[in-house]
């Protein structure tokens, strides 16, 4: 989750959503931004429906084409304006708009550039957010996506395990990639059981740590 001028844009929608936005205290969502389609990336939709009954108005969602029509296809009670809600019910009110990797564009008043990766046959979208980026699910990082990212303060980037993995980036190719955007910082995200967070934190170049649930990182405006 971003968090500036009072206002929070959600990046997925996970399938443990509602337990993670309860244990993190999170009160309003004021846009989703959506990476892929995968199923642990989308299947915690229906915990929106908190956000938009709460403000009374559709939540913004942002993501690739594709995602999005998925999205549409596999929660179809949700975008069916002919299926309303079941009387003494709810459900969750969202406004869909798709992205293009290179255009920029306006989230809940923040700007937030797309980029594109390949994560075995699907697209999937990272996205930058002035001086701090979020890329997971990617097996690399192009010379042309690179461009994109250089001075950062953060960067949050999927490392799964030591091992090399056919989609994701392995723990060593992480590290190389983090040291080639040179970020001031890099978190690794999306990793396994195969991992504990002390050890692998051990292991890790000075500037480059495993994220973990509940963390917080400030970033100068």
């Amino acid at each position: 989750m971003i968090e500036a001028g009072g206002r929070a844009v959600l990046i997925d929608s996970p399938p443990e959503l509602r337990v993670q936005l309860l244990a993190n205290g999170v009160t309003h969502v004021d846009a989703v931004i959506y990476t892929h389609e995968h199923a642990d990336h989308i299947n915690g939709i229906d915990d929106l429906r908190m956000f938009s009954v709460k403000s009374r108005q559709a939540v913004p969602v942002y993501g690739p084409v594709e995602t999005l029509q998925r999205i549409r296809g596999s929660f179809p009670y949700i975008f069916d304006d002919e299926v309303p809600a079941f009387a003494g019910t709810s459900k969750p009110s969202l406004e869909i708009h798709p992205v293009e990797p290179g255009a920029p564009f306006r989230a809940a008043g923040l700007d937030v550039l797309p980029l594109a990766f390949r994560h075995g046959h699907v697209r999937v979208f990272g996205y930058r957010f002035d001086r701090l980026a979020y890329i997971t699910d990617v097996k690399e990082v192009p010379a042309a996506e690179r461009e994109h990212l250089r001075g950062l303060d953060v960067l949050v980037l999927n490392a799964l395990w030591w091992r090399p993995h056919p989609t994701h980036l392995s723990i060593t190719e992480a590290i190389e990639t983090a040291r080639a955007l040179g970020a001031q910082r890099t978190y690794l995200t999306h990793l396994t059981h195969e991992t504990g967070h002390a050890e692998l934190a051990a292991k890790l170049p000075e500037g480059i740590l495993p994220a973990y649930d509940g963390l917080t990182v400030e970033v100068d405006g």
